[in-house]
């Protein structure tokens, strides 16, 4: 298994050490009359997402976002119906150590206590940043305690506010989404056509032709898996290799360790938007995010 993995990392490093030589090429090309160089590998949009559970948090978030260096934010509305519980603090050797239960495990609120209508209209007040505008259901890795009726009113909502971006899974009824698609497109709202598999990922070629497939679907098409080891995550990695230089509108990203990869490497890997955090807790690659100053910070390091 060990030497399986050694060969497809360097199978996949041989395809990404080719692109940084097209892009070096790409690059000489673009010299213009005056000798100035144009810019050849345009920086993908990052988007920070939100993680608050509430109109206030998020306000807070997202401006912190915006300084950090942000293009946009998510909010996750389906967050909104999380309760926070209070945090356990232990002593260690270290000092204080302040530690959450997984989100998995929180309560939600009921679905009367948030005021859909007030609750869009302040966060269009209150954020600075053009907005994704996400409800994820549980199916995906979401906190939506409604059921499908309930989330996809909101979403008509969202769309109705004009909001900038709305976030529509792949997974929603076939008549439903086609609606919610075209009432999008009238009010101008751009759309992510989204995937997410929450219990593992698929080999490049089913995530290339994921992509490929629902181009029409939306203005970029997200994919985000949950990589079980470094294989997993390399599966991405090959997909967005694969994709390069196809002119498609593309996210992919994986949660855990490994999933950081294609966010890092964004610009070489031809993505469209990158999904970063404001967090900033000790490895956080592990868990697969990437704050988003240390984001900025990697590329201009990388020379992207």
């Amino acid at each position: 298994m060990l030497l399986f993995l050694e060969r497809k990392v360097s199978r996949i490093m041989s395809k990404m050490c080719n692109l940084e030589i097209l892009c070096s090429v790409e690059l000489i090309a673009t010299v213009n009359e005056e000798g100035q160089v144009a810019d050849s590998m345009a920086d993908p949009k990052v988007c920070v997402a939100l993680d608050g559970t509430t109109v206030e948090e998020m306000t807070d978030e997202a401006a912190r976002a915006n300084l950090a260096g942000a293009d946009m934010v998510e909010v996750r509305f389906d967050r909104l119906y999380l309760i926070k519980p209070d945090p356990t603090i232990s002593e260690e050797e270290e000092g204080e150590k302040v530690e959450l239960p997984p989100e998995n495990d929180w309560d939600t609120v009921e679905m009367s206590s948030i005021d859909v209508d007030a609750t869009i209209s302040a966060l269009k007040e209150g954020l600075p940043l053009p907005v994704i505008f996400t409800v994820r259901p549980v199916s995906e890795g979401g906190f939506f305690p409604g059921v499908e009726s309930e989330r996809i009113a909101i979403l008509e909502k969202a769309i109705e506010s004009k909001v900038s971006w709305i976030d529509l899974e792949l997974s929603i009824e076939d008549s439903q989404r086609k609606s919610l698609q075209e009432a999008a497109t009238k009010q101008g709202c751009q759309i992510i056509a989204s995937k997410h598999d929450i219990n593992g990922i698929p080999d490049a070629a089913t995530i290339a032709s994921l992509v490929r497939d629902n181009q029409d679907a939306g203005d970029i098409v997200k994919f985000c898996g949950t990589a079980h080891n470094h294989g997993d995550a390399l599966q991405i990695i090959e997909a967005a290799t694969e994709l390069t230089g196809e002119g498609l509108m593309h996210s992919l990203m994986a949660i855990n360790g490994g999933g950081d990869w294609p966010r890092v490497h964004a610009p070489m890997l031809d993505q469209s938007l990158v999904y970063a955090t404001m967090r900033n807790e000790f490895r956080i690659s592990d868990k697969g995010l990437i704050n988003v100053r240390d984001l900025r910070d990697a590329w201009t390091l990388l020379e992207y």
